[in-house]
């Protein structure tokens, strides 16, 4: 019996290797294209099913054959207008078992449970910002790229969010298609219509966690949780100054590019802020909203009708930590602590006198120009103060509103006769009252 030879193996050379691999990889794309068979000729998107190919195509096409019977609203989708009815019918089958909130979508749930988790899987590469929804990241990236793909074609204005779009295409339109069915004031934003709601039922469900103050919007929450941190995050290129809120920096911004887009066609005023320019208006209709219920004075703008109010009340909610002085307006609190900071942030460029007011400069600034801007009609001289116009009046008027109470009993105080000889009107520093009985009277008394 002979031996038996030893079993021969065929090496596979490299040629045939690569063979099989370029084989492989042509199988497998022939399994990926029979799974998306339906490719759409605008933009190559393939698709798996002719029931996804069909929707897709009416991307392109505009069209939207699902119409609600109610509203007359139309949708590219069916499932798009199932959710829509549920506005009209209030569905919302959808509960959160943390805090019993519906919603009419479960991806909207899904969202909202997030706010529970403190889940965010969408992260930002560039900024390292998360995100709870990939929508919400992707419009986000459009800030560092730059991005606004969606343009208006009756002025040509950019968005990088298509929701920003249909609400600009209102302002010139003027539409507003939500209105309060309590007052009818009308509303371009759902949004907006349920915040403005929230004036009515008086509910303010954002609730500070420092000092316990509530807020009717999330976002005047989040501003006001800076005052607590001392956050601002936006800062000016020129100045260098900072705010907590991007719109404050819009608007400071134009105090150096000296921008006023908001123009009264009444008078041709200018405003840098549309705010301003409605507040503005309110002068020509002369129309005051706003009323006092105590003395019936009216006001057009809410916060004069707030400080107005702290008149009756004898509110003063900003103290002084220094001294303890409490104002009723932020603002004279403001003004009151450079008192004891000794800042004054308003400086002349010509010879670098610093004030706390910008009152104050603008009037100091007419010392190196020369201005005179107010002029008497009487005999034409002209002044840099208006206070000094309404005093140089009385020469001509002879109207003498304010008195010395002690010179009614025949005392004159000598300081007060030597300090202001010739002023028509200046305080007595003994009696600490103002008297404008000129220093003719008071030399009359005198001599008497």
């Amino acid at each position: 019996m002979s031996e038996l030879e030893p079993l021969q193996v065929k090496q596979e050379e490299p040629e045939d290797h690569q063979i099989k691999e370029e084989q492989e990889d042509l199988k497998h794309q022939q399994i990926k294209e029979r799974r998306k068979p339906f490719s759409c000729v605008i933009c190559k998107k393939c698709l798996t099913f002719k029931s996804a190919f069909e929707p897709h195509m009416r991307t392109h096409t505009c069209e939207k054959p699902f119409t609600c019977v109610t509203c007359g609203k139309s949708f590219s989708h069916k499932h798009v207008l199932t959710q829509h009815m549920m506005i009209h019918t209030g569905e919302k089958p959808f509960s959160c078992v943390t805090c019993g909130k519906s919603f009419s979508i479960k991806q909207s749930l899904t969202y909202h449970m997030m706010t529970h988790t403190g889940e965010k899987p969408f992260s930002c590469v560039n900024c390292g910002k998360s995100f709870s929804i990939k929508q919400n990241l992707t419009q986000h990236m459009m800030i560092h790229t730059g991005e606004k793909p969606f343009s208006c074609v009756t002025c040509g204005k950019s968005f990088n969010q298509k929701q920003s779009l249909t609400r600009h295409m209102m302002t010139h339109t003027s539409e507003k298609p939500f209105s309060c069915v309590t007052c009818g004031k009308s509303f371009n934003r759902k949004q907006s219509l349920t915040q403005h709601m929230m004036i009515h039922t008086g509910e303010k469900p954002f609730s500070c966690v420092t000092c316990g103050k509530s807020f009717s919007i999330k976002q005047s929450l989040t501003y006001h949780m800076m005052t607590h941190t001392g956050e601002k995050p936006f800062s000016c290129v020129n100045c260098g100054k900072s705010f907590s809120i991007k719109q404050h920096l819009t608007q400071h911004m134009m105090i150096h590019t000296g921008g006023k887009p908001f123009s009264c066609v009444t008078c041709g005023k200018s405003f840098s802020m549309k705010q301003n320019l409605t507040q503005h208006m309110m002068i020509h209709a002369g129309e005051k909203p706003f009323s006092c219920v105590t003395c019936g004075k009216s006001f057009s703008r809410k916060d004069f009708f707030t400080q107005h109010m702290m008149i009756h009340t004898g509110e003063k909610p900003f103290s002084c930590v220094t001294c303890g002085k409490s104002f009723s307006r932020k603002d004279f609190f403001t003004q009151h602590m450079m008192i004891h900071t000794g800042e004054k942030p308003f400086s002349c460029v010509t010879c670098g006198k610093g004030f706390r007011h910008k009152s104050a400069l603008t009037q100091h600034m007419m010392i190196h120009t020369g201005e005179k801007p107010f002029s008497c009609v009487t005999c034409g001289k002209s002044f840099s103060i208006k206070q000094k116009l309404t005093r140089h009046m009385r020469i001509h008027t002879g109207e003498k509103p304010f008195s010395c109470y002690l010179t009614i009993f025949g005392k004159v105080h000598s300081k007060c006769l030597y300090l202001f000889p010739d002023k028509v009107e200046e305080y007595c520093v003994e009696c600490n009252m103002l008297h404008c009985n000129a220093s003719e009277n008071i030399i009359d008394m005198v001599n008497n």
